[in-house]
């Protein structure tokens, strides 16, 4: 490592949060390329994070670079409503050709938990009703309105007073079959409507279709499709977090396609501008309409350069047919990581839809999460030369999300790395 870079990390404890600074690996690199970091010990590392879930594409796909330099040479900034620009109308068309159902129409944001917020406050301005119910493990962001229908670490909630109006149904319980677990569902929801609130004082429900940063959780589809019908039975809007498994992650362009469930309102971001800030809250431009001028604004949402690598997100994924490499890589991958269960005991249960696996970490002996052994495992992973991340209450559960551009060659080098590691833990 340079003497340079060596001053520089001296300077983080002054100068960088370590909120923000003190993340799991902390590794100093100097460029990013496809499905690869390249370290300031010039090492080559395999990244298996997407930047947590954000070049779907791969890291700095050349008509993502080239996007980008066009656009600036025209725009750096864009205050849309004061002026108007092309990248962000012809992003708005080219996403309704995308999203599932009739949800036509978008409020660009810049980051997840702006989404969130924009879908929080158009659901209960629409249905002018207070309350909001969440589920349990589920993560929405880390600003207040976000935080407080999040909770999938108490930690995150330290010392912050939550919104009031907030409640929570408990979210899937990974292997519970697909009847008991809506049973569960009913009987929730109704001692909530019996004892907490009425079904006419809740806007909406708020949901991942895929348990994300709680650990990577996949629940049925017919469950999914229960809490529709819950929402339609009492006039609630539901709002899908889309934010991580948008973009062609599931293999379908968003998980409400992959589970045939349409929300009233979604909120999408990480994948979508390739690590450009950008977001969205979508909903029926007829819904939309209800929010009127004033109501809710930004100054930086639908940055024009962001919008420009946006739109060159989607003909990538389009033109590259990543939603099939996606199903046929993903189910592969899927298969050899459960392939590791027989050799490796700490491995649990293998959670997988799309390109999002989870790899639950458990001690041998009892069965139960280990999220101490997980966290060996991703430094012993980093040594060999992979990047996974962790997701779970515990950080128990190892998060395998590549970009979509991934080949079967590069997950059995990432694989092998894996294996490597967990025999280096055994020894």
């Amino acid at each position: 490592m340079s003497q340079r870079w060596n001053d520089l990390q001296e300077t983080i404890p002054y100068r960088l949060a370590p909120s923000m600074a003190k993340d799991h690996p902390n590794l100093p690199v100097v460029k990013e390329e496809g499905c690869y970091y390249y370290g300031v010990d010039g090492k080559q590392y395999l990244d298996f994070t997407s930047g947590i879930a954000v070049t779907n594409v791969g890291h700095r796909h050349p008509k993502i670079v080239e996007a980008i330099k066009k656009e600036a040479d025209s725009f750096t900034h864009g205050p849309i409503g004061v002026i108007q620009y092309e990248s962000i109308l012809s992003l708005a068309n080219e996403l309704a050709d995308v999203m599932p159902g009739d949800l036509d129409c978008f409020f660009f944001g810049n980051s997840g938990t702006e989404a969130i917020e924009g879908a929080l406050k158009l659901a209960r301005h629409v249905t002018k009703r207070p309350n909001v119910v969440s589920f349990t493990g589920c993560f929405h962001g880390r600003t207040l309105g976000s935080m407080s229908v999040s909770t999938s670490k108490a930690k995150y909630k330290a010392y912050q007073p939550a919104q009031n109006n907030v409640l929570q149904l408990p979210y899937y319980q990974s292997g519970d079959s697909e009847e008991l677990a809506i049973q569960k569902l009913d009987e929730a929801s109704q001692t909530m409507f019996a004892h907490q609130t009425l079904p006419e004082e809740v806007a909406c429900f708020i949901i991942e279709p895929v348990l994300g940063e709680g650990g990577y959780i996949v629940p049925p589809a017919a469950w999914l499709k229960r809490i529709r019908e819950i929402c339609d039975e009492h006039g609630i809007l539901l709002i899908f977090d889309e934010v991580q498994t948008g973009f062609g992650r599931t293999g379908e362009w968003f998980a409400a396609q992959a589970f045939d469930v349409t929300p009233d309102i979604m909120a999408v971001a990480k994948g979508i501008a390739s690590g450009l800030p950008l977001s969205a809250t979508v909903a029926n431009h007829k819904l939309m309409q209800q929010w009127p001028l004033g109501s809710h604004a930004t100054t930086f949402g639908g940055n024009p350069i962001a919008c420009a690598a946006a739109r060159a997100t989607l003909q990538i994924i389009k033109e590259e047919k990543l939603l099939d490499n996606v199903k046929e890589v993903g189910t592969y991958a899927a298969n050899e990581v459960r392939s590791l269960q027989d050799e490796f005991r700490c491995i649990g249960s293998v959670r997988h839809l799309g390109m999002m696996i989870g790899i639950e970490i458990v001690d041998p002996d009892t069965g139960k999460k280990d999220g101490e052994r997980a966290a060996k495992i991703l430094d012993l992973a980093l040594e060999e030369g992979v990047l996974f991340y962790f997701c779970g209450n515990e950080g128990e559960v190892l998060r395998m999300i590549p970009p979509l551009t991934v080949s079967k060659e590069q997950i059995d080098e990432g694989l092998t790395k894996l294996r490597q590691a967990l025999n280096r833990l055994n020894r």
